[in-house]
């Protein structure tokens, strides 16, 4: 199997580097080997072995595993609310809360800022309802949100990717109201470039949650959770009434995420920097209350 690495572009210095995936030899042959097809349905389309992992994650032992992939993935861990030995269990370290001041913000209302950290690609303006993820496949929109996609037909989309080093709650990127939301069920396939240059259509077919959100500023815009391979499940903590901006809506277990911010047409203008590298087929290391677009 040929080894293509993942590149990403550090905001902060403007350099790129070399993404470290958690389990990528198990992750290439998942996506990548012919004898790894007849497993597929198993381990991609049912959420049994998930729910194995994620009740292996929530026991005491996994507590072990912290240390470890603290040290591999060079995890910050004087962000975190909470001493690292105080979580009883991997679930726990991996649901951290960050001390607030870690994540400054703009409070001016026109500003729309990241929901989480990670790593993001954004599409200025939808050809149709078409996106293509780093080193993936077209993907749509319609596919992605049955029922609701009129309204974001040529519109902009951003997509945060998180991997299992980073916070993994994510937040309202601007304030609003939210009139309406839905859970979907379907596939766990992986959110990892590496998965997505295999071909599955990750943002129609894998389990997601979608909320609707109206504001004063950019129309309605569209909040999405994507669920993957070893996801627990996703957790909105809420799910009605006012949204305000950097407010917690939720957080995933276990496994890499995804978030997927959705606009209406002609409503938002997004960061250069992150036009810039997403043009280039580059995400972008961004974090939680960053600069994302602004209000036209």
């Amino acid at each position: 199997m040929q080894h293509q690495p993942i590149l990403v572009v550090d905001r902060a210095t403007g350099e790129t580097f070399e993404e470290a995936v958690l389990g990528e030899k198990w992750i290439r042959w998942a996506y990548q080997s012919a004898s790894a097809r007849p497993v597929e349905k198993l381990l991609f389309r049912s959420a049994l072995v998930s729910r194995l992992m994620g009740a292996w994650f929530d026991s005491r032992l996994s507590r072990t595993k912290i240390a470890r992939v603290v040290e591999e993935l060079g995890i910050d861990m004087s962000e975190a609310a909470q001493p690292q030995d105080s979580f009883t269990c991997f679930n726990d370290f991996f649901i951290r809360h960050l001390k607030p001041e870690v994540r400054p913000y703009s409070d001016d209302p026109r500003d729309i800022v990241s929901p989480a950290d990670g790593r993001v690609l954004v599409f200025p303006e939808l050809a149709e309802d078409v996106f293509v993820p780093v080193k993936g496949h077209p993907m749509s929109v319609r596919s992605m949100l049955p029922g609701i996609a009129d309204r974001f037909i040529g519109g902009a989309l951003a997509i945060v990717r998180l991997c299992p080093a980073d916070y993994h709650r994510y937040h309202f990127p601007a304030d609003g109201r939210i009139t309406d939301a839905r859970d979907i069920d379907g596939a766990l396939h992986s959110v990892n470039p590496i998965a997505l240059g295999a071909g599955p259509d990750v943002f129609g077919e894998n389990k997601r949650s979608w909320t609707l959100i109206e504001t004063d500023t950019i129309g309605s815009y569209c909040f999405v959770e994507v669920g993957a391979f070893g996801v627990g499940s996703i957790v909105n903590t809420r799910t009605s009434g006012a949204a305000r901006k950097m407010e917690e809506k939720g957080y995933f277990k276990f496994g890499g995420s995804t978030v997927v911010v959705v606009f209406e047409p002609g409503k938002v203008r997004f960061a250069e920097d992150l036009v810039e590298n997403s043009g280039k087929g580059r995400e972008t290391l961004i974090k939680l209350g960053q600069p994302l677009a602004t209000a036209i």
